[in-house]
């Protein structure tokens, strides 16, 4: 059975067009200065880091955060303000309302690009950073496959079909269970108030993320600014962290470790009891 988290909470964050609330679900004890944030990719949510949140709090407070749009946490009034600066106050925001001073961060996709701007920012909290299937060059083939699906605001006659859809989209997650799928289905999906389910985040996240022609993106000036240890998982058929994006990103900069996870392209849904291990090894190293 797959573990639910121990408490939820939320703190109101600023941002341009104004306030707005980010919920984020609590692992572990309350004490101390350290902890562990695990933020999620672009369309998910912090509960896609149940298995893993349960299996790290027994060393650590894990927090979950569920990015402005997505999950929990409030929409925005503007869909221009889902950018990833506005992304980094938020979290920011998070770590002050936790009161850690110095936290692991656990990043996928998205929330891999997140850790990596605030672990190249002046002063940053972060200890250790674990970035999974994503890095400092984004080709735009890649983003141009997830534009196809971002934003489309399907509807579903109940979580089934939520759970099918999902398969279908996210398979390069990797051999999950079904209990697992059904985990990511429930989680991540609402009922749309018309006797029927939607998925549970904005549509208009597609906006900035799609906007305009899209091309490759580099910020291989912010990877070589991060200064402390680097894990980079892979998925073994990714296409958006290419196999020559990793070996470079384990030669300059932070020089990080590189694993590839077989079978999953992107990105590893850090379910599996060897990818656990791989990370709650990699932390207590």
């Amino acid at each position: 059975m797959i573990p639910s988290p121990t408490n939820a909470g939320s703190f109101l964050s600023l941002g341009p067009s104004g306030f707005h609330r980010v919920a984020f679900t609590d692992w572990g004890g309350k004490g101390g200065r350290k902890a562990t944030v695990c933020v999620h990719g672009l369309t998910r949510s912090g509960r896609d880091f149940d298995v893993l949140a349960d299996a790290l709090s027994e060393n650590s407070r894990v927090v979950c955060p569920d990015v402005a749009g997505r999950g929990a946490s409030d929409w925005l009034a503007s869909p221009a303000d889902y950018t990833y600066p506005n992304y980094m106050y938020d979290m920011a925001g998070l770590m002050s309302h936790i009161g850690a001073e110095r936290v692991d961060w656990i990043g996928t996709s998205m929330g891999g690009l997140i850790g990596m701007m605030l672990a190249a920012t002046p002063g940053t909290p972060i200890r250790k950073l674990i970035i999974n299937d994503i890095g400092p060059f984004l080709p735009k083939e890649a983003l141009v496959r997830i534009c196809h699906y971002v934003g489309a605001a399907p509807s579903f006659q109940d979580v089934d079909a939520v759970e099918a859809y999902l398969r279908e989209v996210h398979a390069p997650f990797g051999d999950l269970t079904d209990e697992q799928w059904k985990h990511l289905a429930v989680t991540s999906s609402i009922p749309n108030g018309e006797g029927a389910w939607k998925l549970h985040y904005d549509p208009d996240i597609a906006s900035s993320f799609c906007a305009g022609p899209i091309e490759d993106v580099d910020l291989w000036a912010v990877w070589d600014r991060v200064e402390c240890p680097v894990l980079v998982l892979r998925g073994e058929n990714s296409d958006l962290l290419s196999i020559e994006t990793a070996e470079e990103m384990s030669k300059r900069g932070p020089k990080a470790e590189i694993v590839t996870i077989p079978n999953c392209g992107h990105a590893p849904a850090l379910m599996d009891p060897d990818q656990i291990r791989i990370v709650k090894d990699w932390l207590g190293s």
